[in-house]
């Protein structure tokens, strides 16, 4: 996979037609089309570069004035799918960061972003389920490289206006539940 992009919306209904723009438009894969908290739509795709931004660009024509975010990344970051998949091999927890946003797309973009700044492994890139429609990405590594890292993502999602918050941990408590349920 070389590319990954996502159209969010919120509205439902727009979100299906945006969905099935998207298809038509481009030979992509699709990961998820789906409603996600609080009442928007979510579209992720993946494919060759070229592919995914026609499809990317069909579903925001289509979405129309519905569409809150939108992005195609080009040579994605291997480690990002997995995290949003949640098949990503958890790591051990050295530092912890975490980059919350009020997007899938800007978290995915922060994601990608913090792991090609600096040595951190991903643990999760959550989307909008259970969150109100925000998003975050969960990361670790030595405690300077995570804080490099989260100041590239935490930047990414700022430029944006999506940034909600961004943390650091040094030294997490043993037992601190660092996966979402």
């Amino acid at each position: 996979m070389n590319a990954i992009g996502i159209v969010e919306l919120n509205s439902v209904a727009r979100g299906f037609a945006a969905a099935d723009a998207m298809l038509k438009a481009a030979s992509v894969g699709l990961h998820a089309a789906k409603p996600v908290c609080p009442g928007k739509y979510a579209i992720l795709v993946y494919g060759g570069v070229a592919e995914v931004q026609a499809s990317v660009h069909a579903g925001t024509d289509a979405g129309g004035e519905f569409v809150v975010d939108q992005l195609v990344i080009a040579r994605v970051h291997k480690d990002v799918w997995p995290a949003i998949t949640g098949t990503l091999t958890p790591p051990e927890i050295n530092a912890l960061g975490i980059i919350e946003t009020y997007s899938i797309a800007s978290t995915v973009q922060a994601a990608d972003a913090a792991v090609k700044a600096a040595a951190v492994d991903l643990i999760e890139v959550r989307l909008a389920l259970g969150l109100a429609g925000k998003a975050f990405t969960t990361l670790t590594g030595e405690v300077g490289a995570v804080r490099a890292a989260v100041e590239a993502g935490a930047q990414s999602a700022s430029s944006s206006g999506m940034l909600v918050e961004k943390v650091v941990i040094p030294a997490p408590a043993k037992g601190l539940t660092v996966l979402s349920l």
